[in-house]
């Protein structure tokens, strides 16, 4: 599996070269809509991508942990935490992708 990370660059010229959109229109673009799902998370609403997945927000509440180096008990504050779930037909094609690498690699 390739090592590449897709960037909001990346995401920018995919823009540029498949629907023909002038490079700062583009990259306009995917600022605006990663911005609108940031927003979203950030006031608590859960984002749904058809297709694709839908984000969430889990609240998190206090508990004990442990510092692994001490062993000391230490409280864990609680926090809000991102959370994905991918659709069904995500899931078929990672596992389609997947497939067709153990496949190449043989």
């Amino acid at each position: 599996m390739g090592s590449k990370t897709l960037t909001r660059a990346d995401l920018a010229e995919a823009l540029v070269d498949k629907v023909g959109l002038p490079r700062n229109e583009s990259q306009e673009l995917v600022e605006l809509v990663l911005s609108e799902i940031s927003n979203a998370l950030a006031d608590g609403e859960p984002v749904k991508l058809s297709s694709f997945g839908s984000f969430g927000i889990r609240e998190k509440g206090e508990r004990i942990g442990r510092n692994p180096k001490t062993g000391e008990e230490v409280p864990i504050t609680p926090r809000r935490v991102l959370v994905f779930r991918p659709s069904n037909i995500m899931k078929d094609r990672i596992n389609a992708g997947l497939a067709q690498h153990r496949k190449a690699a043989e």
